[in-house]
């Protein structure tokens, strides 16, 4: 059971008024995101093309996905850090050249090293796309739409794997992988020009630095940023909900769903790519459900995560000890419907963070966030790369490390929920005793 929470904080009068204007410019951040994920889980449905095209084992596939993944994690704080000293305009705009850079190499690649570079480029770009969309949310929106906002941004975003799933897999069916490939770089620059000529940081159009207090640059700043967030324990809790909640999906729809359908359950590809494509709706469908209860209901936070660990946990259970050879359809089915809601759960580890930090520092703590669910896909991508090679395409077995994260994860957050929520209420105390000595 979950300690009480406090609810979101009263719009103040500094609140961002939202309105037709916000949803414009944030739809242009959110489209950078979107084609983003087109670019990261592009690989997701190409995987059994790239093994062919690269001939490469399951160890070495999964290294694209690893590579990646790991300069995204590693790019977090820095990526948060220069929002907060940079604005959402000029990271997106970096983030945009980088990974369309690295889709365009990407297709043409003509060797496995070479792919490998082109990979991590693409990372490095996707990196400074979803913090820099948070950020322009809460500088244009109110704060009470706070969740319903970071939902909506996830949401969309899984638009992009659909995009990945119906489109892209069957161009690379029709017109080949460098056709295929170069093709989705245009996104890239589409999304480049609206950023360039449209996206403002915050309603007064100009990025705001950071208080007088936060001014020294270098070494200082970084440290200073990093430990105030960290010590928060909201941040903390943020970190561990997106480490334990999004992994499961990630591992799934970024490589390994497409192998473990077609070559462990007997499937064809289009019923696998069915079977992903379900898993995308689901998440769309679930993230505003979320959303809706998290803006209504603060304390739903916790159960909601961990209630969505414990129901994947026993489905993913379910699906890999199965007594026959495959699993019956209706049981994928439910594997890929409950893989859907891990999208959004992890977006409640930002529900954590954001009322833990000072709008300032916003950038870096969504940062150490965002750190947590990709830290543990890279890990579990690994895992289950090493232990397919080292067991003879044993799904049962290299599945099975899922479950020791998600027990790492459960455990840190049952350990700090009752301290970040004891921290939110004294803020939002705090808060209210402020307002009420604000002169008229």
């Amino acid at each position: 059971m979950s300690a009480p929470s406090a609810p979101p904080a009263a719009a103040g009068p500094g609140d961002p008024p939202g309105g037709r204007r916000a949803i414009a410019v944030w739809s242009i951040g959110v489209s950078v995101y979107f084609v983003a994920v087109i670019f990261r889980t592009s690989l997701g449905v190409a995987g059994l093309d790239a093994a062919d095209r690269f001939q490469v084992n399951a160890s070495a596939l999964s290294t694209f996905s690893i590579l990646q993944l790991l300069v995204y994690a590693g790019m977090q704080i820095p990526v948060g850090l220069l929002v907060d000293r940079l604005g959402t305009k000029r990271v997106l705009t970096i983030g945009i050249v980088l990974f369309t850079a690295g889709q365009l190499g990407f297709a043409l690649s003509p060797s496995y090293g070479m792919a490998l570079a082109s990979r991590a480029l693409l990372g490095c770009g996707d990196a400074m796309t979803f913090i820099s969309v948070l950020r322009l949310g809460n500088r244009w929106f109110p704060a009470r739409r706070g969740p319903l906002v970071a939902q909506l941004a996830g949401l969309i975003g899984m638009g992009g794997n659909l995009v990945s799933t119906l489109v892209l897999s069957r161009l690379l069916h029709e017109v080949g992988w460098t056709a295929a490939f170069v093709g989705s770089s245009a996104a890239g620059l589409l999304v480049l020009v609206l950023t360039l000529l449209f996206l403002k940081d915050h309603p007064g159009g100009r990025h705001t630095p950071p208080p007088a207090s936060a001014q020294e640059r270098g070494v200082a700043f970084v440290r200073r940023q990093i430990a105030d967030a960290w010590r928060e324990p909201g941040t903390r809790v943020g970190l561990w909900v997106h480490f334990t909640t999004q992994f499961p999906m990630m591992v799934f729809t970024l490589l390994w769903g497409m192998p473990f359908l077609v070559q462990a359950q007997g499937l064809s590809r289009t019923a696998a790519g069915e079977l992903l494509t379900l898993t995308v709706l689901s998440s769309m469908t679930i993230g505003l459900v979320y959303g809706q209860i998290i803006a209504r209901h603060h304390a739903a936070r916790t159960p909601l995560a961990v209630g969505t660990v414990g129901v994947t946990a026993l489905v993913w259970a379910a699906t890999i000890g199965y007594p026959a050879d495959t699993a019956p359809m209706w049981l994928l089915v439910a594997l890929c419907v409950t893989l859907g809601t891990c999208g959004p759960a992890s977006m409640i580890g930002f529900d954590f963070a954001r009322p833990a930090n000072p709008p300032e520092r916003q950038g870096t703590a969504s940062g150490i966030v965002n750190m947590g669910g990709f830290t543990a896909s890279m890990t579990t991508l690994l895992a289950i790369g090493l232990l397919l090679d080292a067991t003879g395409d044993n799904y049962r077995i290299a599945f099975s490390s899922v479950f020791a994260l998600q027990a790492l994860g459960i455990t840190q957050i049952l350990r700090l929920r009752r301290r970040a929520a004891l921290r939110e209420r004294e803020r939002l105390v705090a808060s209210r005793v402020e307002t009420v000595h604000v002169p008229a």
